[in-house]
């Protein structure tokens, strides 16, 4: 599921993204622009399910073109469609919910038409597909099974594949994970992405919650930057703050605004988090270094007992 790492990375992001435009460039609307990151995740999710679909419209493509040569063989006219009706496939079509996002984004699609059919000629030479066709019952656990085989071997384990969304997708390597699990539970049960008791749906992908918390957190960053700025400089000795890596920066900002003004999250987890965004997104140092500016102006704030955090209790 999408948490609350994912959210702070879009919120970095974010704010990297708008310390990069000069004083004369337009300054887009914060929100919006943080917005456009969830929409990307969306976007994500739709072309994995779009892919495994398509795999089943690339069964039936393969059989017509075998049976319409002008002179098919016995084996041209038998080539075996299954996975075409695996009804699993079918209930992602039907979906409602996930439908009007199929019909958009074609551009991706188009471009990705020749890799698919790389994937859909190895997918007839594999093992656990030759297995799935031998059986001609549907059961619905095989019916989930050579889907999950087909997305983690096919796709998302092809080397070509993944170098492909990397390209395409900015954000695949920051969602890949989150976007698996959501992909493995909507295959469990089509539709279920909307289920009400996440709240979640492919218009909002986002939890209602999360939202909050990300437009919060870039919002409260870009308001109190100065103050923030004013507890960070003093804190850096002999650096220069001109020099710090802007990622850096960003990421001390935000995990300040954390300890802050977010008086529900513990400040452990709020340094421990900005620990490991500093390490995956920034210099070797960064991590030690984020760690030790943070962990000083945290002790400042406890002994000024300017640090107010509700007690947390797990339900």
């Amino acid at each position: 599921m999408i948490s609350r790492r994912n959210i702070r990375v879009k919120v970095m992001q974010t704010l990297y993204s708008l310390s990069t435009l000069e004083a004369t460039d337009p300054r887009p609307d914060p929100v919006k622009s943080l917005q456009k990151q969830f929409d990307q995740t969306r976007e994500l999710l739709v072309f994995l399910l779009w892919s495994l679909t398509e795999m089943g419209r690339q069964v039936e493509s393969y059989a017509h073109r075998k049976a319409s040569k002008h002179l098919p063989t016995a084996a041209d006219l038998q080539i075996n469609t299954k996975l075409a009706g695996n009804e699993i496939l079918w209930e992602i079509q039907q979906d409602k919910t996930l439908s009007p996002h199929l019909q958009k984004d074609q551009t991706a699609r188009k471009a990705s038409a020749d890799l698919l059919k790389q994937i859909h000629a190895r997918l007839l030479e594999s093992e656990h597909y030759i297995l799935y066709i031998s059986k001609p019952e549907r059961v619905r656990s095989d019916e989930k099974k050579i889907l999950l085989q087909i997305l983690n071997d096919h796709l998302v384990g092809y080397q070509p594949y993944e170098e492909w969304l990397e390209d395409h997708f900015s954000n695949w390597e920051d969602d890949a994970e989150a976007i698996l699990q959501l992909l493995t539970q909507y295959l469990q049960k089509p539709g279920k992405l909307s289920g009400k008791k996440e709240g979640v749906s492919f218009e909002q992908l986002i939890p209602a919650d999360k939202l909050a918390f990300g437009k919060e957190l870039l919002t409260t960053v870009l308001d109190k930057t100065e103050h923030l700025q004013s507890l960070i400089i003093p804190k850096l000795k002999n650096w220069d703050p001109d020099r710090i890596a802007t990622i850096d920066m960003i990421l001390m900002k935000m995990g300040l605004a954390e300890l802050l003004y977010f008086e529900t999250i513990p400040p452990k987890v709020t340094l421990n988090e900005y620990i490991d965004l500093a390490k995956e997104y920034s210099t070797a140092q960064s991590g030690q270094f984020v760690n030790g500016i943070l962990d000083n102006i945290h002790q400042d704030l406890v002994r000024s007992g300017e640090l107010k955090k509700i007690e947390f209790k797990k339900s």
